[in-house]
């Protein structure tokens, strides 16, 4: 699936404000005549948008499946559509048969703000040095205890996570940040971006960040980044399958 996160209070459902599931589950219900609860591979907070988000749910109902993706576009709202769908073995969860994730973050890195893209990319302003950022980066690729890049403890209060890789490239007028793991803290994307940026801005020392991760404390990290840069591209699975796709911010600037 992918979507627009900007008029979304997040994914998960609320009852008392609009979801991105609250709007799948009503779609499913009302084409297969029965209640339906889905479960998402990754609980996008409000105003983060999706590119390769993956659901999956349960149905006793009989339904043509080759015609599921064109009937939920059908009645869908415009912010959210779905782009693929599979029949898969009962015991799969797109939340926990999940291999890894990746997020892509988008920075707009010019002088002037863009209307445009006012809910597509962060816009900095200044001398970012990308070198600088990377060499922040380096230091958070591994497995580490991310306490201080958390917003808010997850159940258990487990912290500790594999980021895989964190790759930083320039692509016209935009910084395009991406990072895989196996799994991600509240707002802990936001955060290393954010803690990023601050080293590109010369604000930040890059080898600090091992003192930012042996802190433990969210108040030893930079700024959150504003969550409208912020896109869930892809998930892997244990069989080989992967949803990632590139967000439409850089495959339009290209």
């Amino acid at each position: 699936m992918e979507y627009d996160g900007t008029a979304f209070f997040g994914f998960q459902f609320q009852p008392a404000v609009r979801s991105v599931a609250g709007e799948v589950e009503r779609t499913l219900s009302q084409l297969l005549q029965e209640p339906v609860k889905i479960t998402g591979a990754g609980r996008t907070d409000t105003g983060v948008h999706a590119s390769g988000q993956v659901i999956s749910f349960s149905t006793a109902r009989s339904f043509p499946f080759e015609r599921l993706a064109i009937a939920c576009n059908s009645a869908l709202p415009d912010d959210v559509s779905v782009r693929d769908v599979a029949i898969v073995d009962e015991r799969f969860s797109a939340r926990f048969s999940a291999r890894s994730r990746t997020y892509v973050y988008a920075i707009l890195h010019r002088k002037d703000r863009s209307a445009l893209l006012a809910h597509r990319a962060y816009h900095v302003y200044g001398t970012l040095d990308l070198d600088r950022m990377r060499e922040g980066a380096r230091h958070l690729i591994g497995e580490h205890d991310f306490r201080s890049f958390c917003g808010m403890l997850p159940e258990g209060g487990v912290t500790i996570r594999n980021v895989q890789s964190l790759d930083i490239a320039e692509s016209g007028e935009y910084v395009r940040v991406q990072i895989s793991a196996d799994g991600f803290l509240h707002r802990m994307v936001r955060t290393i971006v954010g803690t990023l940026v601050e080293c590109g801005l010369g604000r930040r020392d890059p080898a600090t960040i091992p003192a930012v991760l042996l802190a433990k404390s969210r108040a030893s990290a930079g700024l959150t980044a504003p969550a409208h840069g912020l896109y869930l591209a892809g998930v892997k699975y244990l069989d080989g399958y992967d949803s990632y796709a590139e967000p439409p911010v850089f495959t339009l600037a290209r």
